[in-house]
């Protein structure tokens, strides 16, 4: 698989998405912490290297907000996101297309990290209104093997899939040892990355586990 022609391909996607949406689908709020399914899309623009003519480049926009913040890189993305996300929607959908073959790779996760932020991210778009995903397998299995990786910093911490076995129904692919894990691959995805409300659409001993650690509760049977 082309890995940059899939990150390109799943910007467009998203750039398609956000054209889509209606202004109350924009303002709902999405899976990921605080933020708006507009604010989702205004991270992804500032995380593939997007910005309006005349403003300043994301990482001189990012470094001034990380002096406002306290130098507190999660707050300084977050303020970001919301930044970015006040422009009209259609802008932001054009930006995401302008980006979409930026060929920069983001140090430690490369690739693999860029496209699965992409993936997880647009389903924290698509999950709450109740949009299909259309996610491919064979890049959900990178994704996978990325998570699976102990290199995924910022994505899944490993004592979080650690001592678990996870097994995609809908793909030939299994990692770790431990309580079982099961369900498609999107939904593995999701859940690797802390997202609470898929863990109900799986199965297996090790999902108890996998919620606790998520939720920051000490699991009796966390191997």
């Amino acid at each position: 698989m082309d890995i940059r022609a899939a990150i390109a391909d799943e910007r467009r996607r998203l750039a398609d998405l956000v054209d889509s949406l209606q202004p109350a689908q924009l303002d709902a709020p999405s899976l990921c912490g605080d933020w708006t399914v507009k604010e989702v899309a205004g991270h992804l623009i500032a995380a593939s290297g997007g910005s309006a003519p005349g403003a300043p480049s994301p990482s001189r926009a990012l470094l001034g907000m990380l002096v406002r913040s306290g130098f507190n890189l999660h707050k300084a993305n977050s303020r970001l996101a919301v930044r970015t996300a006040a422009r009209p929607a259609a802008e932001l959908a054009q930006q995401l297309r302008d980006g979409a073959d930026n060929p920069f790779e983001a140090p430690l996760v490369g690739y693999p990290g860029q496209l699965t932020d992409l993936q997880v991210h647009g389903q924290d778009m698509r999950r709450p209104l109740g949009l299909p995903h259309g996610l491919r397998l064979d890049r959900l299995k990178v994704s996978l093997e990325f998570l699976t990786s102990g290199k995924a910093f910022g994505f899944a911490p490993r004592r979080r899939l650690a001592g678990l076995r996870f097994e995609a129904s809908d793909l030939n692919w299994f990692s770790g040892v431990g309580e079982l894990v099961a369900g498609p691959a999107e939904t593995l995805l999701m859940a690797m990355c802390g997202r609470q409300a898929v863990l109900t659409e799986l199965d297996g001993p090790g999902v108890r586990v996998l919620r606790n650690r998520i939720l920051g509760r000490r699991a009796p049977d966390a191997g």
